[in-house]
């Protein structure tokens, strides 16, 4: 990247974000989480599941999963051992049978065993950060969510989005430049974008549709030394 190019990167934040939005839409026209639900509990059960883990291997094993306890109800009846087994190959299984199991006690107690559209209900449930909860927003009820994860956190701070890695000040600082009608299919992209392009040990710059004006490109994995102030108010 020669000195002359950097020299044109957009000054704003806002613009790159603009920019950001603009380029993966165009990338990535059919983004969409690549968890296999049928339903709004499905959905969160999966994301839950894919703590550590891929989804290809989260897909594996929900549809036993599914299959066994359809409901909320029964899966807040399940015994611990028999949900163990089922999700075994996802690692930390103990855990996550425990957080599986203690989220649809809360939905039955607290929402007669429907998953709730709204983050404050969600984010009450045992095992449900907010991440977790954009996704079901987002994806199972159209509700604009940006859920960040290791792939948004390392994009949008290459992008000198955010200066941060404090998942929620990320949501709150690029929530802050993007149109919420754009919130959830840029998280979406940014992690499909993430996994395949800007990649966290080498990201292919000379492949990447946003090389043009990210201040990240070809300098390796730090980001800029003195990131622009993020909000334009």
């Amino acid at each position: 990247m020669t000195a002359t190019r950097r020299r044109r990167l957009p000054a704003s934040a806002r613009v790159r974000a603009a920019l950001t939005v603009e380029r993966l839409a165009h990338e990535y026209p059919e983004a969409g989480t690549a968890l296999h639900h049928a339903s709004a509990l499905q959905l969160l059960l999966a994301v839950i599941l894919s703590a550590q883990t891929t989804d290809e291997r989260v897909n594996l094993v929900t549809p036993a999963l599914f299959a066994r306890y359809p409901t909320a109800e029964a899966l807040a009846v399940a015994p611990q051992d028999e949900v163990e087994a089922l999700i075994r190959s996802t690692g930390f299984y103990r855990s996550k049978a425990r957080a599986i199991r203690e989220m649809a006690q809360d939905l039955v107690r607290l929402h007669g065993g429907e998953v709730p559209p709204l983050m404050d209900d969600l984010v009450r449930l045992r095992g449900v950060g907010r991440k977790t909860a954009n996704v079901v927003l987002g994806v199972a009820f159209g509700v604009p969510g940006f859920a960040v994860d290791t792939h948004v956190t390392r994009l949008t701070r290459r992008l000198r989005l955010t200066t941060t890695t404090d998942p929620v000040k990320i949501e709150e600082d690029v929530c802050s430049i993007v149109p919420s009608s754009e919130w959830t299919m840029l998280s979406l992209r940014l992690i499909l974008h993430g996994r395949s392009v800007c990649v966290a040990r080498k990201p292919h710059c000379p492949a990447c549709v946003l090389a043009d004006f990210c201040p990240s490109a070809y300098l390796g994995l730090r980001p800029a030394r003195r990131p622009d102030k993020v909000r334009t108010r």
